[in-house]
C-alpha cells in the first residue's frame, strides 16, 4: 500500500516541507492532491471544504499547481507561448496575456522574458517560467517537487527569495526535496512520511538535519568516516584534446585534457548545459569525438563502439535513468542485463553467446537485497518503482561488474539519505579497491566530499581547478557561472571571457529581437 493513515495540513501563507526516503509515498500522494490518482479513502479539504478530484484540471480549478522534477516545456516555444498554452481562454494570446505574465513576474520576483526561447534558458529561468505557468492558471497552493536538485548555491538562494515572496503575498508551498539542509532553511513546517505514513511532524528550529534523516530512516544513522587518499600513480583513464562540434562547426567540447588514475575520483563542476552530457557521451561512445584521444589503461578507445567499450571495463551511471538507464516496462531482472549482455552472470557459453535468465534472475535478488532496493519481486517492471529504488537498481548492476572506469552523472539525484550514503560508500569502497570514477553532479556537497581532484566546466571548456579541502559551494558556484572565486585555479581565463562575451552578445541581440518583433505587432 502506497500511502495508508496519511496525515498532512498545510497552513495558508506557508512553505510546508514533505520529506521521506524513496518508496515512502510522497510521489504518490502528491499525484493524490493534483488529481492524477484518486485515493481508496480518506477525505481532502481545501480552504475547509471537502473536495474530489477525478484529475489535475480539478486541482487546478481549486488553486492547486504543480511544478514537476522534470520540467514540462516545449524548448521551441517562447515563455509566453509555454505559459499561454492550454490556457488560451484566460488573458488571450496576445497583449492581454503578456500583461498578465509581466504582472505576475514583476509582483514575485521571477524576472522571465515573455519573448525568450525555452531553448535559450538555464535551468534556474526554466524553473522560473514553470512557477509562473502554475501562477498563471491561478494557482493558490504550488506543489514543487525536488525544485533545487539541478541548482547551484545562487541560484537556490534566488528560488528561496522567490518561494519567500509566494509566501509573503498568501500562497502556500508544498516543498518536496530530499536536502534536508535546504528544507530546514526554507520551511515553516516539515512532515515527514515513512513506509506511506505520516510518522511525524518538525519545526525547523527545533531540529537538526540528522533527526530529521533518523525520523526518516527510523533508526539512527552512521557517522561518517574521514576518507583517506587512495590515489594511485597508474592513469586508468587519459583524454587528451578532446573535440565535439555541432553543426556548423561551433565547439560544443574543445580541448578537453585530464586523467584519472586509479583509487581517483575526478569531479566535474558546472551548470548544466555547458557540455558535461556531450562528455559523457563521448566517454560512452554514444557520440564521436571530432578530434583529440581517449585512452583506457593502454588502449586507445577513441573509437571503440560502446559495447566493446563496456565490455573492456567502463560502467556507466547515466544522468537520466529514463532514457539511457532503463527499460521501464520490462522487469527488473531484465533490466539488470542492461550494458552486460554478453558478461556473467547474464550470459553463458564461449563470448556470452547464450543468455542465462537464471542467472540474472538470481542476481537481481542479490542487487535487491545488498542495495537496499524496495520492491515486491524481481519481476515487477522499473516503472513500479519509485525514482530512488531505480537508481538504486543501476548503481547495484553497474558496480556488480567490478569496472576498471565508471562514469557516474548525478548518481544520487532523487534519492534519500540514507540510499545516498550508501551509494557514496559504494563509490568510496569500489575507489579503496582501485576504481577510477568520473563524477559528474549538481550537487555540490557531493562533489566536495567524494572527489579528489575537481575541475570546472563552461562553455564546453575545462577552466578552473580546484582543491575538495578548501572550496566552498558558494566558490565552486561562482565559478560554474564563470565568476572568480578564492580558491580556484583558473586554467583558461580566455575561455570564460570569451563565453561571457558570447552570452552578453546573444543576451543583446535577443533583447533587439524581441523589441523588434513587439514594434511589428
Amino acid at each position: 500500500m502506497a500511502n495508508h493513515d496519511i496525515h498532512l495540513a498545510v497552513r495558508k501563507g506557508t512553505v510546508h516541507a514533505l520529506v521521506g526516503e524513496n518508496g515512502a509515498g510522497k510521489s504518490t500522494l502528491m499525484k493524490i492532491l493534483y488529481g492524477m490518482q484518486k485515493p481508496d479513502e480518506g477525505t481532502i479539504a481545501v480552504d475547509g471544504e471537502q473536495v474530489a478530484f477525478h484529475s489535475p484540471a480539478d486541482a487546478i480549478a481549486r488553486g492547486i499547481g504543480m511544478v514537476h522534477q522534470h520540467f514540462m516545456l516545449a524548448d521551441n516555444f517562447t515563455v509566453l507561448e509555454n505559459v499561454v498554452l492550454g490556457s488560451e481562454k484566460l488573458y488571450g494570446i496576445g497583449g492581454g496575456a503578456r500583461k498578465k505574465i509581466q504582472e505576475i513576474s514583476d509582483r514575485y520576483g521571477l524576472s522571465v522574458r515573455p519573448d525568450a526561447l525555452v531553448e535559450s534558458l538555464g535551468v534556474a529561468e526554466r524553473q522560473r517560467v514553470e512557477i509562473l505557468k502554475v501562477l498563471y492558471r491561478g494557482a493558490k497552493i504550488l506543489i514543487l517537487d525536488e525544485p533545487t536538485a539541478v541548482l547551484v548555491p545562487q541560484e537556490v538562494d534566488a528560488l528561496f527569495a522567490n518561494l519567500r515572496e509566494l509566501r509573503s503575498e498568501g500562497l502556500s508551498v508544498i516543498f518536496i526535496s530530499h536536502k534536508l539542509g535546504e528544507v530546514l532553511s526554507v520551511a515553516d513546517e516539515i512532515t515527514v512520511i515513512r513506509r506511506g505514513t505520516t510518522v511525524g511532524t518538525a519545526v525547523p528550529s527545533e531540529t537538526t538535519p540528522r533527526q530529521l534523516a533518523e525520523l526518516m530512516v527510523g533508526s539512527e544513522l552512521p557517522t561518517p568516516e574521514t576518507a583517506e587518499s587512495t590515489v594511485t600513480d597508474r592513469p586508468v583513464l587519459t583524454v587528451d584534446s578532446l573535440r565535439l562540434e555541432a553543426e556548423g562547426g561551433r565547439a560544443i567540447l574543445d580541448d578537453i585534457t585530464f586523467t584519472i588514475h586509479a583509487g581517483e575520483v575526478l569531479g566535474i563542476a558546472g551548470v548544466e548545459g555547458n557540455g558535461q552530457t556531450e562528455l559523457i557521451e563521448a566517454l560512452i561512445g554514444l557520440k564521436s569525438a571530432d578530434s583529440g584521444a581517449i585512452t583506457l589503461v593502454e588502449d586507445e578507445i577513441t573509437t571503440w563502439p560502446t559495447r566493446r567499450r563496456r565490455e573492456s571495463g567502463v560502467g556507466y551511471i547515466p544522468e537520466d535513468r529514463h532514457r539511457h538507464g532503463l527499460l521501464l516496462e520490462a522487469p527488473l531482472w531484465e533490466n539488470r542485463i542492461l550494458g552486460h549482455v554478453t558478461e556473467k552472470p547474464n550470459s553463458r557459453g564461449r563470448g556470452g553467446f547464450w543468455l542465462d535468465p537464471k542467472g540474472a534472475q538470481e542476481d537481481t535478488k542479490r542487487i535487491v537485497e545488498e542495495y537496499d532496493v524496495r520492491t515486491p519481486g524481481i519481476d515487477v517492471t522499473a516503472a513500479s518503482l519509485s525514482g530512488g529504488n531505480q537508481q538504486k537498481l543501476i548503481v547495484g548492476r553497474e558496480m556488480s561488474h567490478k569496472p576498471r572506469f565508471l562514469i557516474a552523472a548525478h548518481p544520487t539525484r532523487g534519492v534519500d539519505v540514507g540510499a545516498q550514503a550508501a551509494i557514496w560508500d559504494q563509490i568510496r569502497e569500489a575507489r579503496r579497491e582501485g576504481l577510477a570514477v568520473l563524477l559528474i553532479s549538481a550537487d555540490l556537497d557531493e562533489l566536495i566530499g567524494l572527489s579528489d581532484t575537481l575541475r570546472v566546466i563552461y562553455n564546453g571548456r575545462l577552466v578552473a581547478d580546484a582543491d575538495p579541502a578548501a572550496v566552498t559551494p558558494e566558490e565552486l558556484g561562482s565559478a560554474m557561472t564563470g565568476a572568480a572565486s578564492g580558491h580556484l585555479e583558473h586554467t583558461d581565463d580566455n575561455a570564460v571571457g570569451d563565453a561571457v562575451a558570447e552570452d552578453a552578445v546573444t543576451e543583446e541581440s535577443g533583447q533587439a529581437g524581441a523589441s523588434g518583433e513587439d514594434e511589428t505587432r
